[in-house]
Order: C-alpha cells, then structure tokens, then sequence
C-alpha cells in the first residue's frame, strides 16, 4: 500500500540520480566481512561539497570526489582513498562537521575521529568506547567550513553527548576533546538526536527529551503502540532535527505510523504525519520531509501543510518474474547532506548545442570589410590559432562555441 500526492507540484521536488555505481565491488578491497564471512555491504554514507564518504560492513571508509577523468568526460565521482577502522567491525554512523573539519565514525560502540577531507586518523584522541548512540549538536553541524580565502573565521568548538549504559556524557571537541559533565540515564538509549540544549532520546520502550542545562528528562511517546498480544516485530526508533527547538518523531499503532512534531519542551506542535507502513528511514531537507517505505517508495511531506507532494516509485523489477520482495535491499536508507553537495549534470551535452558565432578582423569595418590591407595577414593569424574554424569569409572567420539549445528544459539552478 502507498499513498498519492495530495496536492502534486509541476514540478516534483526530486529527482533520482545515480552518483556512485557498484560501491563495493569496484572499490573495496575485502569482499567479505572479516567478522562474519558474509558479503560485503554499504552500511551508511554522508557527503560534503565535492566529497562522499561511506562506511562498509568490513570496516572499511571509503572516499570518493567528484572531478573529470578528460576533458572529454563530464564530471563524475571517482574513489580517491580509502581509511580501515582497526577493528574491522560494521560502521554504522558517520558524522561530518565541517566547521572544525572532522568526521566522527561510529563502529562497534567506539567513536572515532578522522579529519576532512583526507579522512586521516587524527592520533591526539583516542576512540571513546562503551557508545550506545551518540548525537551531535545540529546547529553545529550546519556550521559552514572556514573560508579558504580572506580573513580565518573563529573556529568554535562543536558539541555532542555519548550515550552510555547508565548515564550521558558531554564533550566539547576541537583541536581537543574535552568532557563537560555527566547526567544519569537508567537504561540508557538506543537512539538520540541533539539540537542545542535539548536531546532526544529512544529508549527500550519510549521516546523522551532531555533538557541538558537542567538535566531532567520528560516521557513523550510510545515507540510502538500496538498491542502486545498481536505478535506484531518491534519497529526501529526514528527522530529527526526539524529546527532549533523542534524534533519530528515516529510511533507504530498497529496498522500505520504516525509523526508526531514536537518542541524542546516536550510539547505537541503543528499537525502530524501518517505513513500506511512504518518508515525504514527518514529525513529532512526543509520544507520536505522524505520518508522510504518497506516497500521501497518514497513519501515526500511538506512540513507546513504536512500534506503528501511527491511519491517516487519503486526501482522497476529487473525481470517480471522475479518477486518485489527481491528488492527489498534496494534502498536501504536516506540520508541529509545539511551542508550540501554537488550534482554532475547528465544533461549537460543534451541541452548544449554549437553555435556558429562570426569573428571580425582587427581593422574590420561594419559589414565584415577590411579597413586595410594588413587584414588579411591579421586574419591569417588568427585563423591559425582557432580550432574548428571556417574559413574566412569577407575579412571574417567562423568559430563555433556551445550555447544553450533553445528546445531543450533550462538547468536547475
């Protein structure tokens, strides 16, 4: 089951596009798992600017950039490097914070620290361990990077909490990393999303926030609401940043998922979201909020009217005969670059065409006529200098350069 786009746009919000074909078998060097022998696969990915980094089961972290082969070739993301977590395990998060250039990696309840863009190990601080989630600031996290030219901005430190077993530690991280303070937690969290002084949480059974300046926690929602007795598995925590005060967070009733908007203060705010199955991920790009389904489709909501605007369906079958549960590892999971990343455009050469633009001499004269004798050996030499060129005609030549083709769609800006 899926829904329809309530109020549908002209213009869709999104478009897929490919960026990186076969990730893992055309660039890792292990093909299995080193911990459990099973085949080797994509676990996360995040982007900046020109750069994607994505973590593997094997441990490996892989780096890819978007540049040219030729000048013949359109732009394309190409593997540049590749960093192995020393354990080996799984990598389940990666977080970048450009403002300090660091990526942090989550792998086998350790955090470590790598900087950007090279992804070299950053040997001053040592992997913090015992890791049940971690969450970084996200107002720190939109920090843009220091400028390359002009004055150096002020670097200011970036904030995250560890959640541990019984309790959540504070860090403060730049050059260093400092501890704040810890606040007990029984039971800990499985799940948690940070935005300035308040902290989301998903334990074992129930959404909660914590407010960080006064260390108190309030109870909000049921993870799942369905009754016990229905047998029915146990669905994944999902929250998400929606603003500086505001959390979006799921719960399961039995039959479709709700959305629920609230603040730091643990309060309801503007309407909810429904999805007809509980969301495999979801995340935001303001004012679009985009869920994929187990089904393999995405919803697209907009946060303002909370009203369906775009559904992209699933990828097509590769076979009529092969079942749609096949392709239920097809899409795994959607992720929010917050700082942006580029886009190589596949159409570039669709909606370019060659135009012939005409040259004029030196001395040339309204109409394409010498002024003089010397225009001749003037043109002469500049008609040895430009490739693909016509010939000279009436004291002018023909160069041909691209220029938009009026009949193709104009570019997305």
């Amino acid at each position: 089951m899926t829904s329809a786009p309530t109020n549908p746009l002209d213009i869709p919000p999104y478009q897929l596009q490919s960026l990186v074909d076969n990730v893992v078998e055309g660039h890792s060097e292990l093909r299995l798992s080193a911990s459990s022998h099973l085949p080797l696969e994509v676990r996360c990915a995040q982007a900046l600017g020109s750069e994607i980094y994505v973590g593997c089961s094997n441990g490996e972290l892989l780096r890819f950039a978007l540049q040219a082969n030729n000048p013949d070739e359109p732009e394309a993301y190409s593997f540049l490097s590749r960093q192995v977590l020393p354990n080996s395990k799984p990598i389940d998060e990666i977080v970048l914070t450009p403002s300090i250039s660091r990526a942090l990696v989550l792998s086998d309840r350790q955090i470590h620290f790598y900087t950007l863009p090279s992804l070299d190990v950053v040997h001053s601080i040592k992997p913090v361990r015992n890791v049940q989630a971690f969450a970084v600031d996200h107002q720190h996290v939109l920090r843009p990077a220091p400028p390359l030219n002009g004055s150096p901005l002020p670097i200011q430190p970036i904030e995250f909490c560890i959640i541990k077993r019984s309790g959540i530690v504070l860090y403060s991280l730049r050059e260093q990393l400092l501890f704040q303070k810890d606040i007990p937690l029984p039971g800990g969290a499985v799940l948690a999303r940070r935005t300035g002084p308040y902290l989301c949480i998903a334990g074992p059974e129930q959404y909660s926030i914590v407010n960080l300046e006064r260390s108190s926690l309030t109870p909000i929602l049921p993870i799942s609401q369905a009754p016990p007795e229905s047998g029915q598995p146990r669905v994944r925590p999902i929250i998400v940043v929606i603003s500086e005060f505001e959390f979006l967070i799921l719960s399961w009733n039995g039959s479709s998922t709700m959305g629920l908007f609230v603040t730091g203060d643990a309060d309801p705010t503007r309407g909810t979201l429904e999805w007809p199955s509980h969301p495999l991920s979801v995340c935001l790009d303001y004012p679009y909020v985009t869920a994929l389904l187990p089904n393999q489709t995405v919803e697209v909501h907009n946060v303002e009217t909370q009203a369906i605007m775009q559904v992209i369906p699933a990828p097509p079958l590769p076979s009529p005969s092969i079942a749609p549960a096949l392709l239920t590892n097809e899409r795994i999971s959607l992720l929010a670059s917050v700082s942006g990343f580029l886009v190589p455009s596949q159409e570039q050469s669709e909606k370019l065409r060659l135009k012939r633009v005409r040259l004029l001499g030196r001395h040339a004269q309204p109409g394409g006529r010498s002024g003089d004798e010397d225009a001749p050996t003037q043109l002469a030499e500049l008609d040895a200098e430009i490739p693909n060129k016509m010939e000279p005609e009436d004291g002018a030549q023909e160069l041909e350069i691209p220029a938009p083709n009026p009949e193709a769609a104009p570019y997305n800006v």
